[in-house]
């Protein structure tokens, strides 16, 4: 099986956008425009949530006359966060169906349907010629990539002259194997780390140059033990989690994930590169 089967078949879910309207009616939000920070417990779907969105915004120079590729823009939180504060325009993709009809609702529900838009398409092949973009947007999807290289090959094509690569992701610490379930994968064949060294590089060889690269790790670790700690009690959050989305199981699955960066099997890292 293809790492994009493996993927789709893990995020893929039916009925998901009735799952989302429920979730809102019960933190009675069902009717009227929601605020994008009202959604930030749910379609944040990676280490740090709304924070690392926000970081990772900071190191680019975004305006109104930017146009934004969002590569595996799951529920669409990040590129919603983009539009609303920078005014820029964004196209996100993602390989689920249910994703992309998902974020396309959420959208309308916040106001910023005429800013964001998302479709269906395979990362390995963007719909888009060559240059259509001056950033292109990537958190928390390389994970799920087998051929890499290629990942980063179409990111290159289809950035302007001079655009930039966001990216923020989950590598191979040195530790050992990683603890499964996690966010991204049930199982090993599901996941495709790549270490901090082997990503750098392979982001070199298509073509990027790189203008800033934090490791992110310890910031994760603190992260996810305060939002246990805030959870508690706290019922909006209770009732829209990513466990909406995911199932009961994300509890674990986050869990997992935590000890895996707590215990070096996994790190963060948050990247800028340049396109020449």
């Amino acid at each position: 099986m293809q790492s994009s089967e493996i993927s789709l078949s893990h995020y893929e879910k039916s009925g998901l956008r009735d799952r989302l309207i429920n979730a809102l009616s019960r933190a009675g939000l069902v009717d009227g425009q929601i605020r994008c920070e009202d959604l930030a417990t749910l379609d944040q779907f990676h280490s740090r949530g709304l924070d690392a969105t926000v970081d990772l915004a900071n190191e680019l120079a975004l305006d109104g006359a930017s146009t934004v590729i969002d590569i595996g823009s799951g529920l669409g939180g990040p590129s919603r966060y983009l539009a609303s504060q920078f005014g820029c325009k964004v196209v996100g993709i993602d390989l689920s169906a249910s994703f992309v009809q998902a974020a396309t609702y959420l959208a309308e529900r916040t106001g910023l349907g005429q800013c964001v838009s998302y479709q269906q398409a395979n990362a390995l092949s963007l719909p888009f010629p060559p240059a259509s973009f001056d950033v292109a947007w990537t958190q928390h999807v390389a994970m799920n990539i087998g051929n890499r290289q290629q990942f980063y090959a179409e990111a290159f094509r289809v950035l302007k002259p001079g655009g930039q690569l966001a990216v923020y992701d989950v590598v191979s610490g040195k530790s050992g194997p990683l603890i499964f379930p996690v966010p991204w994968a049930a199982t090993p064949e599901g996941s495709f780390l790549l270490s901090p060294e082997a990503m750098r590089s392979l982001l070199i060889q298509v073509g990027f140059e790189v203008a800033s690269w934090k490791d992110r790790t310890e910031a994760g670790i603190v992260w996810f033990r305060q939002r246990a700690v805030a959870k508690k009690g706290n019922d909006i959050a209770a009732k829209l989690g990513l466990h909406v989305v995911m199932g009961p199981e994300f509890s674990t699955m986050s869990g997992n994930l935590l000890r895996n960066l707590a215990e070096g099997r996994a790190a963060l890292i948050e990247a800028i590169l340049i396109r020449p």
